[in-house]
C-alpha cells in the first residue's frame, strides 16, 4: 500500500475505514501501529473511485471562522457590500478543498460574511492522471483547467493552465468559450509576477510582495493597486495534516472586464500556477 512521500509521518485515520481507529504514517508508508481515536476535524478516508486517504475536513462553512479570515487575518474591514454574486462583492474568501492527498482541486468561494457565493473545481481528469498524480510530483507537467461556478453551479469562467517547465500560463474564457486573456508568469526567480494580457497588451498584473509569494498586489495598466491577495492561515495543526490554501480577494473598486474576469480569476491563478507547485504536489 503506497501513498503520497510529501505527506508527514504521523497519526491518522485508518486508510482500510475503520471506525474510531487511529494509523501510523511514517513518512514513505502506513505501519502496523493502531490507536484507538479520531484526528480532530477530519471524517475519514473518502472511497470515491478507490481515492483512499484523501482524508475530507468539513466544508460546511463557518461565518465567524470567515469573518476572521477577513478582518483578523487579512485586515479587511468594512469594504462595503456588493451585488452578492461572484463579479459584484468587493471581498472574495476563496479557501481550498482540505485534503491530505491532493488528486483533484476543489476550492470554495465566499463573501465576508460567510454565504456562498461559488464555487471551483478541476475538471477534465482522466483515472490515469490522478493515479500519475497519487503517485509522483508531476502536477506542473500536466495541463489543469478549472471551472469557475455561481452559487447555483452554473459555470462561469473556465481556467486553463497548460502544462509548464519553468514558468506557468493561465488561459482565461468565459463558459461559452469566448476568450477573456492570459495571465502570465513573468520571472521564475525573485518576487513572482504575473501579467494580464489582453489581445498583446498587458492591462494589469499580480505581484508578490516578498519572495515567498504569500500576499500579493494586483495593479492595472499604471500600476495603482486595484485589488490585493492575502493568503491566510488556519492554525498550524490543520495545515500540518492537509495541503488546503486559502486567500482573501479585496476588490478596492469597480471593474470591467476583462480586468474584471483577470482579477476574479487571479487567486485561483495564484494557487494553481504557483502554490501548488511549492508544495511538490503541483
Amino acid at each position: 500500500m503506497t501513498t503520497h512521500s510529501n505527506t508527514p509521518a504521523g497519526w491518522y485515520a485508518d486508510p482500510q475505514g475503520t471506525p474510531n481507529l487511529l494509523r501510523y504514517w511514517d513518512g514513505s508508508q502506513w505501519t502496523e501501529h493502531t490507536n484507538p481515536g479520531q484526528v480532530p476535524g477530519q471524517q475519514g478516508p473518502k472511497q470515491e473511485g478507490g481515492n483512499a486517504w484523501e482524508l475530507n475536513v468539513s466544508r460546511t462553512p463557518d461565518p465567524g471562522k470567515i469573518q476572521h479570515q477577513v478582518q483578523g487575518q487579512a485586515g479587511v474591514m468594512s469594504p462595503g457590500y456588493g451585488g452578492g454574486t461572484l463579479f459584484t462583492e468587493p471581498v472574495l474568501v476563496v479557501n481550498q478543498k482540505a485534503k491530505l492527498i491532493e488528486l483533484v482541486n476543489e476550492y470554495s468561494v465566499f463573501d465576508q460574511n460567510g454565504r456562498t457565493l461559488g464555487s471551483v473545481v478541476e475538471i477534465g481528469q482522466s483515472t490515469a492522471k490522478k493515479v500519475l498524480r497519487f503517485v509522483s510530483s508531476v502536477d506542473q507537467f500536466l495541463t489543469h483547467k478549472l471551472e469557475v461556478r455561481d452559487a447555483q453551479g452554473q459555470p462561469q469562467l473556465v481556467l486553463t493552465r497548460p502544462a509548464k517547465f519553468i514558468k506557468s500560463k493561465v488561459l482565461v474564457h468565459r463558459a461559452n468559450g469566448e476568450p477573456l486573456g492570459e495571465i502570465v508568469q513573468q520571472n521564475a526567480f525573485g518576487k513572482i509576477k504575473f501579467g494580464f494580457m489582453y489581445n498583446g497588451q498587458q492591462i494589469g498584473a499580480i505581484k508578490a510582495e516578498n519572495w515567498r509569494a504569500w500576499n500579493f498586489a494586483i495593479v492595472d495598466h499604471t500600476e495603482t493597486e486595484i485589488a490585493r491577495i492575502t493568503k491566510t492561515w488556519e492554525g498550524l495543526a490543520k495545515t500540518m495534516f492537509t495541503t488546503a490554501d486559502n486567500y482573501v480577494l479585496q476588490i478596492h473598486r469597480q471593474l470591467a472586464d476583462p480586468l474584471l474576469s483577470m482579477v476574479v480569476a487571479s487567486a485561483l491563478t495564484v494557487d494553481t500556477a504557483l502554490k501548488q507547485d511549492s508544495r511538490g504536489l503541483g
